[in-house]
């Protein structure tokens, strides 16, 4: 008896040895969450003097990796969220400007990687919940071949008893559950793997300023007011079935808050004592805890990588005058929002909590995109990229361990609404325009109607100016040439990564750099 005692002891011992090995072995899961047109100063742990609770943003930070300077590679939804899946700059599309509606056509191509592709072949379990608006393709009567960009009013005749093609199940997920545009946009209408949950009876609009979305069919089960918590409760079913999988998983949240319409529920309306837009985003916090909270109760937490960032920065929707009433401002420092090439429309939170594998209460300022997560699960993952993958990503895991990054980024681009350029580096960014790009003073129209005589290029040193207010495109004229001879480099090269030189789409009949960098 005392043999089989000290045999089951040394069993037990081997065994918690080779399980500790297996663990610190095991791949991390990873969640992408990403809110929807959520300010850099929208949350606390960025903004001190913001006047919106921001408690689970703020302890998220505490426990991981705050980026400072983070950016995302376009101004407004449809773009940013391509390249975040591809790690490839939004304006190497077909889309040179504006963005998706509901009914468009799929903007990825078939054959373009993915980072659901990519961790799918790392042995992950793929998962996409919540807000598309990358465009897939209805089954609709007389479809017009074109994206329909800027058609956001469009109402097809659609056959929502058919499922979609080129959804999510045919760029890497396994499972995908969401719907196609933002959510003031028609159909409203869920998706599951492909698949309309329902065929829809009615339409529905709602004109209200804050509460607005465009009159379109919508399913019964389809409500606007629960949208974000109904998207909230699939992803904590997914992660709670997922502890029965003997394998990680890759969850893409992009929720549909605080972007319009804002509609806070009840338990959440007149907390932030700001204002509707303030309550959507303590709304938008709360999801992030309930992510956190199960995370913790089913034991992934320690070997999960969450993410948490916006897609662009705050609309005026948000009633921007109310909100500074209070004294709070989304953009906090920084000039514009929503659409801008300036600092405020692509500027955003970016937080990374990884217990097992990335330090914590840091924070980094270094400049990154939000291009660079594809080769950031390539590396964590061991993925080898391939020439014509993820061509404008950078790996920022250095950065998770503590440590720096020689071969980082050297120069970034940002993009806005109306398909502006600016490129970025170091303190100096390069706008090649003359004023916003976007939705902010100047805009284009304005520029145009008023027949203002503004320089056509402007030059900011975000350290010395982080409200670029101060044009020294005369002053600096070596620094712009440098920016304007790197800027055409990297789009005729059709990336901005080293490899082999690949083509960028759409270039026939639109592309020319003299019309961009002159």
């Amino acid at each position: 008896m005392y043999r089989t005692l000290i045999f089951t002891l040394v069993i037990l011992f081997v065994t918690s040895c080779t399980k500790g090995k297996l663990y610190e072995k095991k791949q991390p899961n990873i969640i992408y969450i990403l809110a929807d047109d959520l300010g850099y100063g929208d949350a606390q742990c960025y903004n001190p003097e913001g006047k919106i609770p921001t408690p689970n943003m703020d302890d998220m930070a505490n426990n991981g990796v705050r980026f400072t300077d983070a950016h995302t590679s376009s101004a407004v939804c449809t773009p940013t969220r391509y390249g975040i899946l591809t790690g490839r700059y939004n304006w190497r599309t077909s889309l040179k400007s504006f963005v998706l509606s509901g009914y468009s056509k799929a903007l990825i191509k078939p054959h373009r990687t993915t980072i659901a592709d990519l961790l799918k072949q790392q042995g992950y379990s793929t998962a996409f919940i919540g807000k598309w608006h990358l465009g897939w393709d209805w089954d609709i009567e007389k479809a017009d071949t074109s994206l329909n960009k800027q058609i956001l009013d469009l109402r097809p005749k659609v056959d929502f008893s058919q499922p979609i093609k080129n959804g999510p199940s045919t760029y890497g997920f396994d499972y995908s559950y969401g719907f196609c545009g933002s959510l003031d946009m028609p159909p409203y209408v869920w998706v599951e793997n492909d698949m309309p949950t329902m065929v829809p009876r009615k339409e529905t609009v709602n004109e209200d300023a804050k509460g607005f979305w465009r009159k379109g069919v919508t399913s019964n089960d389809f409500n606007h007011t629960d949208i974000l918590q109904d998207v909230t409760n699939r992803a904590v079913c997914y992660i709670k079935k997922q502890t029965k999988q003997n394998k990680p998983f890759f969850l893409y949240l992009p929720l549909p808050a605080p972007h319009t319409p804002i509609l806070p529920t009840t338990r959440f309306m007149g907390k932030s004592n700001t204002n509707m837009y303030g309550d959507f985003v303590m709304q938008v916090d709360d999801v992030l805890g309930q992510i956190r909270k199960v995370l913790a109760e089913t034991g992934m937490y320690e070997n999960t990588l969450l993410v948490f960032t916006s897609d662009n920065g705050c609309s005026p929707k948000a009633n921007l005058k109310e909100l500074a009433t209070v004294h709070h401002y989304p953009s906090h420092i920084y000039r514009g929002g929503k659409a801008d090439i300036y600092e405020g429309g692509h500027r955003v939170p970016f937080i990374i909590e990884w217990p097992n594998g990335a330090i914590k209460n840091t924070v980094v300022n270094q400049t990154i995109c939000s291009t660079d997560f594809f080769a950031t699960s390539a590396e964590i993952t061991g993925y080898t990229v391939k020439d014509n993958e993820g061509e404008d990503s950078y790996s920022i895991l250095p950065f998770l361990k503590g440590k720096t990054n020689e071969d980082f980024r050297k120069y970034t681009v940002h993009h806005s609404l109306n398909g502006s350029f600016a490129i970025r580096k170091g303190d100096w960014k390069l706008c090649f325009c003359p004023g916003s790009g976007g939705w902010s003073d100047p805009t284009p129209a304005t520029i145009k109607n008023q027949h203002l005589e503004l320089p056509p290029m402007q030059l900011f040193n975000l350290k010395d100016d982080p409200g670029e207010k101060n044009n020294l495109v005369e002053k600096y004229p070596v620094i712009v040439n440098e920016l304007k001879v790197s800027m055409e480099k990297i789009i005729l090269d059709g990336r901005s990564t080293a490899g082999v030189v690949q083509n960028n789409d759409g270039m026939d009949n639109w592309w020319q750099i003299e019309t961009i960098i002159n």
